[in-house]
């Protein structure tokens, strides 16, 4: 799940960044930590970091009604866990350039403007399981994230500060199959009449 959306990140950003850009950097996932970049990232990169998954309940739909399916057959969905996935986006140079600040600068611009474009991650974009998914993915480009202390973020994952911005991604899970059921309302019947006098009389005796 989480790596079809890493997946799909990395597609939004491959197609919507500047070509000149595009050409040279690479899109990352790993931990930006005081060992970054690992032999598998080769830089200049765009690394965006998950580090936290919360629950969201803005896009919440509620229980769902039951619906026919087939002759006496009827099925009730589960409604899915909204999740908020948080990441962190951070741009770093080739090592060696003369202004790798600038570099930085330059490259962290271009990935929030591709990001800030979209706050429904596009169909053509998805990737493995969510692109099979019938709910939508929303993303929310430069929402305050769930960092309080960026100093201390940085010196908890022992690197030096960086600029950043975060990047929030709105996912459903589902947790269940639907709930089927054969239990079906045949007829209904309603009564409507007065009472005779014997029956009210009948009634005050204690008799029924």
């Amino acid at each position: 799940m989480f790596h079809d959306l890493d997946k799909s990140i990395e597609a939004l950003l491959e197609a919507e960044l500047p070509e000149e850009i595009k050409a040279q950097t690479s899109v990352s996932f790993a931990t930006p930590d005081g060992d970054f970049p690992p032999a598998s990232v080769s830089l200049p990169t765009i690394n965006l970091f998950l580090y936290d998954v919360v629950e969201n309940t803005e896009y919440r739909v509620g229980g769902h009604a039951w619906e026919q399916s087939g002759s006496d057959r009827f099925v009730r969905r589960i409604e899915p866990v909204r999740v908020a996935c948080h990441y962190i986006v951070t741009a770093w140079a080739r090592e060696g350039t003369p202004a790798p600040e600038q570099d930085e600068h330059q490259i962290l611009g271009a990935a929030m403007q591709a990001l800030c474009r979209h706050r429904i991650l596009p169909k053509v974009y998805l990737r493995g399981g969510l692109a099979e998914s019938e709910f939508t993915v929303y993303a929310r480009p430069l929402a305050s994230g769930r960092i309080d202390s960026p100093g201390e973020f940085w010196q908890a994952l022992g690197g030096r500060p960086r600029p950043f911005f975060n990047y929030t991604a709105i996912l459903a899970v589902p947790i269940g199959m639907p709930e089927v059921s054969t239990q079906a309302v045949k007829a209904s019947e309603v009564k409507l009449g007065r009472e005779t006098p014997e029956e009210i009389e009948k009634k005050r005796a204690g008799g029924g």
